[in-house]
């Protein structure tokens, strides 16, 4: 089985992109292939002309790539302050020696390091005791730092894998201005996401993944009314249920009014 098969499309500085598609199409299988948790077996991934495919993440994360995931990935025993740190580590400037001795380059990082965090969880408008265990706060709140944690890495690109599941409406709202402002700071933005509305109120441009195979690439207007998406989403067999299906994927459009699950 090929999970990803055939993908091909590219995003530019400042842009917000979605990936989306049917469970199993192949869109996070293609974030891990992006970001080095999988090794491709053809093809390449190209970061601002240089060549990173099958590169560890680490080198990855290094050359301004970060992500968010699915499930989220934070340190549940650490404040919520030092989840966001453990981001900076590759630009923290310390060695062995400083740590263990504690010297004035190492107060300096960790007072730089405190600082910048209190900055982007201020922008991710995160409002908590930023003392606590991360384990103790909202699930919603837990969102908010993952996405910080990530901007703490400067990154030029930020790939976000289902962001919006379990928020609640007013929480999804906030997430659709989060992304905004994050791609008006000149960063680019890819997305995979659930929630039609949301994607379709946020992206410039669309990628829809069946079967680990691209089937279209387009603005929302066009990807609202691609006969081959909206089959691939809701099986459309004859005329009356295509037409259903139009009216669903059109209403889409309107943010709040139609969420499409699947």
């Amino acid at each position: 089985m090929r999970a990803v098969d055939g993908l091909t499309f590219s995003v530019h500085e400042g842009e917000v992109l979605s990936v989306i598609g049917p469970n199993g199409a192949g869109k996070t299988s293609a974030f891990n292939c992006i970001t080095g948790f999988y090794k491709p077996s053809a093809g390449s991934v190209s970061f601002d002309g240089t060549d990173i495919t099958g590169k560890r993440p680490a080198v990855i994360a290094a050359s301004g790539i970060a992500r968010t995931f699915q499930n989220l990935r934070l340190f549940g025993d650490l404040t919520v302050l030092d989840n966001v740190r453990a981001g900076m580590h590759v630009r923290i400037r310390q060695n062995f020696l400083d740590a263990m001795l504690h010297t004035p380059r190492y107060w300096r990082g960790e007072d730089t390091a405190a600082e910048e965090a209190h900055r982007w969880l201020d922008f991710v408008g995160m409002a908590y005791d930023r003392t606590a265990q991360i384990r103790n706060l909202p699930y919603g709140e837990q969102r908010r730092v993952e996405i910080a944690r990530a901007l703490a890495r400067r990154p030029r690109m930020l790939l976000l894998d289902e962001p919006a599941a379990g928020l609640n409406h007013g929480e999804k709202d906030q997430l659709l201005d989060l992304m905004r402002r994050i791609a008006a700071l000149g960063i680019a933005v890819v997305l995979i996401e659930h929630d039609m509305g949301l994607v379709m109120e946020v992206s410039e441009r669309i990628v829809v993944l069946s079967y680990g195979k691209e089937i279209a690439d387009g603005t929302p207007a066009a990807i609202r009314s691609n006969p081959a998406v909206i089959e691939a989403y809701l099986g459309a067999e004859d005329e009356e249920t295509r037409a259903e299906a139009e009216r669903i994927a059109a209403e889409a459009g309107s943010r709040g009014t139609a969420e499409v699950e699947w």
